[in-house]
């Protein structure tokens, strides 16, 4: 039907509020699953350069067996084995007008407030994919960057062609990025063998870390996608059938490990962790300044200073270079 001659409608009116609601939807992702199982447990660094020590035992001597009366005798113990990662400054800087900060707005009342809260959030998610990377340690004038975790590991390693182990080298103090191989499919035969060789290097890892494809890939090792869940009870319920198409736990023979997918990860790499010998330590835990006021605006910056400490690389291992797309 047509509109009544003369109908005064909104394509007229003048006056008319704008229609923003006081919700402001954000759906980048914040969880952290590597740095939410570690944060905070490290020790308090004492320089810029973060040491620590690591050990092993000999290995187990099925012919240990002397003379009766025999004379003792003794051996040099091996030393502690010395390795160290540097810290790396974070920050997020935030500057806000005083007529912005004044004007009335959807959805917050401090605009600064409201950043600052979205920034610290950023910088959770820089922390962690800083952690999980291939960063080798370095210094650069006075710029200095840590390692990350998948640098670091070398004794438990399944590579493509041509990828070779990073690590720690006591010689220069610092840790060398691995080099990434040929890309190819996760393939359960590698993690298999990741996991009984970090078994026999006596580590028991409980995490299994991918990104959002291989966490796919490996719920696909076993078929997983093509079972299906009973629905118990009286049919005539109506009881709707659940589809089965993921796996969170893989029962090796070596042990038990929690699947968890991470969005900041490299897609290439998966990793086999055992939390217990990995840490954040903490130079400067992330604080909130003021800094001098120089013009007509708000300004805050987010800073903090951090090194990763993994105890042992040995108690973790990496299946590396897997396709990413």
């Amino acid at each position: 039907m047509a509109q009544e001659a003369n109908t005064y409608d909104t394509q007229d009116a003048n006056g008319l509020r704008e229609g923003l609601t006081d919700t402001i939807l954000n759906i980048a992702p914040t969880e952290t699953p590597f740095c939410s199982r570690i944060a905070g447990k490290g020790p308090k660094p004492k320089a810029t350069k973060h040491e620590w020590q690591t050990d092993d035992l000999a290995a187990a001597d099925g012919e240990n067996a002397v003379e009766e009366g025999d004379e003792y005798s003794f051996e040099d113990p091996d030393p502690t084995v010395r390795v160290a990662n540097h810290t790396q400054i974070i920050r997020k800087g935030i500057v806000i007008s005083e007529t912005l900060e004044a004007v009335e707005k959807a959805g917050r009342k401090s605009e600064m407030a409201y950043q600052t809260a979205k920034k610290s959030k950023e910088l959770k998610r820089d922390l962690e994919k800083i952690a999980l990377s291939n960063q080798a340690s370095s210094i650069v004038g006075k710029k200095r960057k840590m390692a990350g975790l998948a640098a670091w590991l070398e004794t438990n390693s399944d590579r493509g062609t041509g990828g070779a182990d990073g690590g720690y080298s006591e010689g220069t103090g610092f840790v060398a990025a691995a080099t990434d191989g040929t890309q190819r499919a996760f393939a359960r035969s590698q993690l298999d063998g990741v996991i009984e060789s970090c078994f026999a290097n006596g580590a028991d890892p409980t995490v299994l870390l991918v990104g959002p494809k291989n966490k796919r890939a490996f719920s696909g090792f076993a078929g997983i996608s093509e079972l299906r869940s009973n629905v118990a009870g009286d049919q005539k319920a109506k009881k709707q059938a659940t589809i089965v198409a993921a796996a969170d736990f893989y029962i090796s023979d070596f042990g038990t490990l929690a699947v968890v997918p991470d969005r900041f990860q490299r897609e290439r790499d998966a990793f086999v962790l055992d939390p217990e010998y990995v840490d954040l330590c903490w130079l400067r835990q992330i604080k909130r300044k003021k800094p001098a006021k120089t013009s007509d605006a708000e300004k805050r910056v987010l800073i903090g200073e951090v090194t990763l400490q993994v105890g042992n690389e040995a108690a973790h291992g990496v299946v590396a270079d897997l396709l990413d797309s």
